[in-house]
């Protein structure tokens, strides 16, 4: 089985100098979908934050680099109705974390089409959330305006990999781009 725990997206003609730059950050795999790879790094905090440094120190040798998204859960699905269940799975556990906090579900959807939307799949686990949210008496809501929290969803095919990011570390990694 694919082992991965972040999704890099370059810029047109990056994915060499992605693999020249972010080779040492951790193991690389091309995907089927142009610009987007697979990374698999062993400690996600530490690139994390080399890379910040890294990019606070050098930014142009950096100007491939769409976006650097990692991921806290990986599995697969074969049907929309799948992958709506393995995601209510995943999301359900940060429910305590997300205890009246104002958030939104940003969703990248690669392959799929016509089958799996984003827009209805971010509407679905938004309200699943404000649901989820309520029945522990610590609603939240939903915000586009610098939200507590975001919830992001990467699919790559038949792959989703999903990941709760609080605003202090959206600002700390600029790089990983949610919205």
């Amino acid at each position: 089985m694919l082992q991965w725990n972040a999704i890099v997206c370059v810029h047109e003609h990056g994915w060499r100098t992605a693999f020249e730059k972010l080779g040492d950050y951790g193991i690389l795999t091309k995907t089927s979908f142009l610009n987007v790879l697979f990374m698999k790094a062993e400690d996600m905090q530490m690139l994390l934050n080399r890379l910040r440094k890294d990019m606070e120190d050098d930014p142009a040798s950096w100007s491939f680099l769409s976006r650097l998204i990692p991921v806290t859960n990986t599995f697969t699905f074969q049907s929309p109705e799948e992958f709506e269940k393995r995601a209510k799975e995943v999301v359900l556990n940060w429910v305590p974390k997300m205890a009246g906090c104002s958030f939104h579900v940003r969703m990248r959807r690669r392959g799929f089409k016509g089958k799996l939307s984003s827009q209805d799949e971010e509407g679905f686990l938004d309200g699943f959330l404000l649901e989820a949210l309520e029945k522990t008496g610590k609603p939240g809501h939903i915000s586009f305006d610098d939200p507590d929290a975001i919830i992001a969803v990467e699919t790559v095919g038949s792959w989703a990999g999903l990941s709760l990011w609080n605003r202090e570390d959206l600002h700390r990694y600029p790089f990983i781009r949610l919205d």
